[in-house]
């Protein structure tokens, strides 16, 4: 039985993954991202505060947000308890879905062969990161993962830009992952909200 919050994931279609080296830079991502149609988000804890940020996005009941980059179950227990609705690791670590699991939190893990999926599913994960997409053949690669695995929910990040997320979800995927210039800090730096926002509409409408 698949989780509940699946299906809006599927909806969503493109997650923002914020991953910035402040918390500044975080806040600015998500609110220009919201102004361009993004309602969910994940927020790696590779952010400073990451976990605080995730206890202030998640306060507005208009938004859906996750955690990535969670590497262990206390950090998981942690980001439950933030109110995290979605967590990400980008390996298999079993103990991170309980921990999760106690929030009512969806729990993807990483998989990139067809052995590491199954390592995955065995854990009982709700969804599969593919993770580093780009650099292991990009959609060919899932398209050929799905083609064993075709009930998986499978999430590509890494590498996904707006120009690909098409061929991405065409191949199979259920939602992908997105960072590059949807969060590039140079441009959040320089104000560059025109440039955000297009890479946002850009991979909004593929």
């Amino acid at each position: 039985m698949s989780h509940p919050l699946l299906p809006r994931l599927v909806e969503a279609r493109v997650i923002p993954v914020i991953r910035t080296r402040s918390a500044d830079s975080a806040r600015i991502a998500v609110a220009w991202l919201r102004e361009a149609g993004f309602s969910t988000f994940e927020i790696t804890l590779t952010v400073p505060g990451a976990t605080e940020l995730i206890r202030e996005l998640a306060s507005d009941p208009a938004l859906l947000v996750g955690a990535g980059t969670v590497r262990t179950a206390t950090e998981a227990y942690a980001c439950g308890e933030a109110g995290a609705r979605f967590i990400v690791c980008p390996w298999n670590e079993p103990e991170i879905v309980p921990a999760g699991r106690r929030f009512g939190a969806l729990v993807m893990l990483g998989a990139l062969t067809p052995d590491e999926v199954v390592e995955a599913l065995e854990g009982f994960a709700d969804a599969v990161k593919i993770f580093p997409a780009a650099s292991m053949g990009g959609p060919a690669h899932l398209r050929a993962l799905k083609t064993v695995f075709p009930d998986v929910a499978f999430c590509p990040t890494g590498g996904v830009e707006p120009g690909n997320v098409r061929a991405y979800l065409d191949a199979g995927a259920a939602f992908v992952g997105i960072g590059g210039r949807l969060v590039d800090e140079s441009l959040i730096a320089a104000g560059a909200k025109d440039e955000v926002m297009a890479a946002a509409r850009a991979a909004l409408a593929a």
